[in-house]
């Protein structure tokens, strides 16, 4: 099995260098891109959906790189960021997996009686507080004391493999009147430790994905378990948010509807009365990366189906339409811990460029459909006692920050309103979905502005991972409300030679493991970097023209600043 693993890490290693030998090469043509941005026409607020992020191991907040990661994530900008992770009810001791982690919430004694055990809880919570970090709580899995199934319930399964997500954690509990009491002790718990104006703030979800194999019981099983587990949350305060079903596959089929009748004129299985409470609605999203002909190319036209489709299952309830809603799981593909030819894009910069480009369609998917969308959670945290850069799908690597974390870090410097732009070479949602972004590439912005300071963050993508000839931006802002006199320009960029540790390791040779001199360096090479100094630049009739290269894939800022 050693050896298996190993000849699947060095394939895997392979395929990563090639596909970030063929993004490097250089290119000798370039093409023209004119970006129009209208600073007086806005068009939404900037809602930070982009605040979200989360994990399948809730153990790893804690260890070394985990808290490191934490705490550049409570970086991020106001308002705070959440995080979301499973397992939190899984029993154990700590121990945790690839795809799997555990707690000591509850147990029972040789007659029945309940223990409850918050230590490893607190220990995570206390972690993301402490960073700036806000809990997404989620009511799940089933403890093993409580699980219809715990016969083949996972204990310490193999840090380097994945754990089965279908064993006896998945299952209904034998007992509702100990789910519900679970649900209430943990929340009335949370209260007393954190305070009532704290706890309010989070959202309580339940369970993970029960349209597939996370859940072994029916679809009215899990309408039950959301009615019980909504019910202890609330006896213990009754201000909590509390929110569901988060589906996989978008409205998962049926699911999603079946699950929002439910809520609204459904038999709530614990009072008897017409409806349950529901605060915020929940699904998930992914694309569908392929690897053909030597290289990986992304399926984000799945992903904005995925959206599009839930979305259009919410705007049909006229009582729900309103409620905020978040992707509990929005990501170039599904399964973080997997290692496959098509995931070799994780490391370098089409990562960074695909997430700059799908997070700016979310806001338009969602205004065709006239619903709220409050948030858009990535999946994808570090994986911790990995090597560095060993291809899994995360912010960042053995404590090195990866270039996708740079384009949250450009995120966190938006705020305000969004503004109205136009681009030459700028593909829409609704093409994006029917298509993807196989011929032309897709270079386009998303613009904000608030109190004396304008923001443009742009990018070139393509869903092909191949080289390709710069886009020439020419960027014409219109429109400000400094009519006359002077701004400060910070140009922020990600691109092979800048906000990118991978492309300096590989520069350096690739060398493990690393000396200290060579991880300092490379944490360096991971953070936001500057295109160049801040400069001062002049504004006439409230008109700023900019010019610049920017490579396929690369992913840029500006944002100027005034009095």
């Amino acid at each position: 099995m050693k050896r298996a693993i190993q000849g699947t890490t060095s394939l895997f290693s392979a395929l990563l260098l090639a596909s970030a030998a063929l993004a490097d090469s250089a290119t000798n043509t370039s093409f023209p891109v004119t970006i129009t941005v209208d600073t007086a026409r806005p068009i939404g607020k900037m809602t930070p959906i982009w605040r979200f992020f989360g994990a399948d191991e809730p153990n790893y907040a804690y260890m070394k790189d985990g808290k490191k990661l934490l705490s550049e994530l409570g970086k991020l900008g106001e308002p705070q960021v959440y995080f979301r992770a499973h397992h939190l009810l899984t029993s154990g001791d700590g121990a945790y997996a690839l795809k799997w982690g555990s707690t000591s919430a509850y147990k029972e004694d040789a007659n029945g009686t309940p223990i409850y055990d918050w230590t490893i809880n607190d220990k995570i919570f206390d972690t993301y507080l402490e960073r700036g970090l806000k809990p997404y709580v989620q009511l799940g899995f089933m403890p093993e004391a409580l699980t219809t199934h715990p016969e083949n319930y996972p204990h310490h399964p193999p840090v380097n493999e994945k754990a089965p997500a279908d064993a006896g954690q998945s299952y209904p509990p034998k007992d509702y009147a100990k789910w519900v009491e679970l649900a209430f002790q943990w929340a009335r718990h949370c209260v007393e430790k954190y305070g009532k104006a704290e706890v309010e703030k989070w959202y309580w979800e339940v369970w993970n994905e029960p349209n597939i194999s996370y859940w072994h019981g029916s679809h009215a099983d899990y309408f039950k378990l959301y009615d019980y587990a909504v019910d202890g949350v609330r006896r213990a305060l009754p201000s909590a948010r509390v929110g569901g079903p988060e589906t996989a596959g978008g409205p998962g089929g049926k699911f999603l509807r079946e699950f929002m009748e439910h809520c609204a004129r459904g038999t709530n299985g614990v009072s008897g009365r017409i409806g349950s409470p529901l605060d915020f609605i929940s699904f998930h999203a992914k694309g569908a990366p392929v690897f053909t002909n030597g290289h990986v190319r992304m399926g984000m036209a799945n992903q904005f189906r995925n959206i599009n489709d839930a979305f259009a299952v919410i705007a049909s309830f006229p009582e729900f339409k309103a409620l905020p809603i978040v992707i509990g799981e929005s990501d170039p593909e599904g399964c973080a811990a997997c290692r496959e030819p098509r995931d070799a894009y994780r490391n370098g910069t089409m990562y960074s460029s695909y997430t700059a480009a799908s997070f700016a369609r979310e806001y338009e998917l969602a205004a065709q459909q006239g619903v709220n969308l409050e948030g858009a959670l990535t999946w994808a945290f570090e994986f911790e006692g990995q090597a560095p850069f060993a291809g899994f799908r995360q912010l960042a690597s053995a404590g090195l920050d990866l270039p996708v974390l740079n384009v949250f870090r450009m995120f966190g410097q938006m705020s305000g309103q969004r503004l109205a732009v136009e681009s030459s070479a700028g593909l829409d949602a609704r093409t994006i979905l029917k298509s993807g972004v196989r011929g032309n590439p897709d270079v386009s912005a998303l613009a904000s502005l608030d109190h004396g300071k304008l923001a443009v963050l742009i990018w070139h993508y393509h869903d092909d991972d191949v080289p390709g000839p710069d886009a020439e931006v020419e960027l014409a802002l219109a429109g400000l409300p400094l009519a006359q006199g002077e701004v400060k320009l910070t140009h922020y960029l990600i691109d092979s030679n800048h906000a990118n540790s991978y492309q300096a390791w590989l520069r350096m040779g690739s060398p493990l493991p690393l000396s200290g001199p060579q991880f300092s360096e490379l944490e360096k090479a991971g953070q936001l970097a500057m295109n160049g100094p801040p400069e001062k630049v002049r504004v006439e009739d409230g008109r700023v023209n900019r010019k610049f290269k920017l490579p396929r894939q690369a992913v840029a800022l500006l944002v100027m600043e005034w009095n």
